[in-house]
């Protein structure tokens, strides 16, 4: 077993987390991963269990590059600001491999997550949400913060008040730490797969807070864009394409 974490109040969960994890109830996300809402000390933290990774990347993971884990660990305490509480992460090998691992955060309670708000044509204060995630993007990419899985379930949304909305980003085991150039930034728009209405509000805000020329960045997102649509439709054609059975 390796583990980090930030706090030894926590060091009982952190070193019994299979424990914890699968005696856990609440389930909020099971599908390539898995979340589960445990309660340690009264207090209730998300932790996430990684799929067990193939072969190769189980050795990857153990001698040539950290785990999704850990890097969910590490790039979380590098943005404290930007995302729930870390907590720590661990790692279990089987034979001297990677074979399961876990990221413990904080539960951030939000009210909603910018799918909500694109999915709808008339959700409350739309366009304010808009503008605010444009300048919550834009203050990413001033701290030199590109998220790679910048997409419709990975931005949470808190309501402080009337005007004013928080933001935190979730998912971040792939991160870059760069200065971004203009093509870097509108890019990072791309996963986020809305009406063109939408988007272009988007890039027109996000324009305004970067003091770019307006019609350029809506040249250069949209042009993105449907390059990463028409990716995304030849992936799905080619994982629904028939896999042809060969007789010896």
């Amino acid at each position: 077993m390796k583990y980090k974490v930030i706090d030894e109040k926590y060091l009982t969960l952190i070193q019994n987390i299979k424990k914890y994890f699968t005696s856990a109830t609440d389930t909020i996300w099971d599908k390539r991963n898995k979340i589960n809402i445990v309660t340690f000390q009264k207090e209730p933290l998300l932790v996430k269990s990684f799929k067990i990774p193939h072969l190769i990347n189980k050795v990857a993971y153990s001698f040539f590059r950290d785990s999704k884990a850990k890097r969910s660990y590490t790039h979380s305490l590098r943005i404290l600001k930007y995302v729930p509480k870390p907590i720590g992460y661990v790692e279990l090998y089987r034979f001297g491999l990677l074979y399961e691992s876990y990221f413990v955060s904080q539960k951030y309670v939000y009210d909603f997550t910018i799918r909500e708000v694109l999915n709808s044509d008339n959700f409350p204060n739309k366009n304010e949400i808009l503008k605010q995630l444009a300048n919550f993007t834009y203050t990413l990419h001033q701290d030199n913060i590109e998220h790679i899985d910048y997409s419709l379930g990975n931005i949470l949304i808190k309501k402080i008040d009337e005007k004013y909305y928080e933001f935190k980003i979730v998912d971040v085991n792939r991160m870059h730490f760069k200065e971004l150039n203009i093509e870097e930034r509108l890019a990072n728009f791309s996963r986020l797969f809305v009406k063109s209405e939408d988007f272009n509000k988007l890039i027109i805000y996000y324009a305004s807070f970067a003091g770019i020329d307006k019609v350029q960045a809506l040249e250069i997102a949209n042009r993105i864009a449907l390059q990463q649509h028409k990716k995304r439709i030849l992936k799905q054609k080619f994982l629904k394409f028939p896999i042809a059975k060969f007789s010896s």
